[in-house]
């Protein structure tokens, strides 16, 4: 069995946990996009739903696939997000932003009453950290942003090399947001909660890829089936 087909089991289990009329979050990446395309099926067959996307990414996707759409400014809370991961650790901390829509989906993630994961088995590792983390800044004063964020890592135990996305054609990649990406090699984060907050303090960062403590579940796929992990403490606890 091949990764895509890995990816598309985890959203087919995720996919049980959704019932008629819910209201979902639709992640964004190639995970996700598997579970958009599953819900349309579904929604093709008479299941009421709607959702809100993560990206304009999905929001294509979604549309493609005839999901009903709205946003966070016409409902006041959603039963479900379904999203992928970079890295999910054993508490269920998360690095998401690989494929640079992590403000629209903490933005998400927050608003919902459960957030359920969705990846192949090799996202799973006991710390996180190989994969860069992704830091979204402002562009303007982003030298001193950058200095900033160097600060907060030796402040937290971690360094590495810090480089400025760039897009496929070779230009600086730009968010859904107008907002540039800063991918850190960090190695190993030992405190990913108290980084997150330091990296929450900086002015010139809108937002960064540590997801702490927003995951309720997550479903791996592997060679041997289905584990899917629930986080012992519900977000707010």
């Amino acid at each position: 069995m091949n990764m895509d087909q890995l990816k598309r089991q985890a959203a087919a289990r995720a996919l049980e946990e959704v019932r008629d009329g819910m209201q979902l979050g639709l992640g964004t990446g190639s995970t996700a996009k598997h579970f958009v395309e599953l819900l349309g099926e579904r929604v093709a067959a008479g299941l009421k739903v709607i959702g809100v996307p993560t990206s304009e990414a999905t929001r294509s996707d979604a549309e493609r696939c005839g999901v009903p759409l709205t946003t966070l400014d016409e409902i006041d809370h959603l039963d479900i997000t379904v999203d992928g991961a970079d890295e999910i650790d054993p508490e269920l901390n998360l690095i998401k932003g690989g494929g640079g829509a992590l403000l629209r989906e903490k933005i998400v993630a927050a608003a919902s009453d459960r957030m359920i994961v969705i990846a192949d088995e090799s996202k799973w590792v006991p710390t996180l950290g190989r994969f860069p983390l992704p830091v979204e800044v402002i562009p303007f004063g982003l030298g001193a942003t950058r200095r900033a964020i160097e600060t907060a890592f030796s402040e937290c135990g971690v360094s590495g090399q810090m480089a400025v996305r760039k897009a496929k054609d070779g230009h600086v990649f730009v968010t859904d947001g107008g907002h540039w990406i800063v991918d850190a090699q960090l190695g190993r984060i030992m405190d990913p909660s108290g980084l997150a907050k330091a990296l929450s303090a900086i002015p010139g960062v809108v937002e960064h890829g540590l997801f702490i403590g927003l995951a309720r579940s997550a479903v791996l796929a592997g060679g041997e089936g289905i584990r899917v992990i629930e986080r012992r403490k519900p977000k707010g606890d």
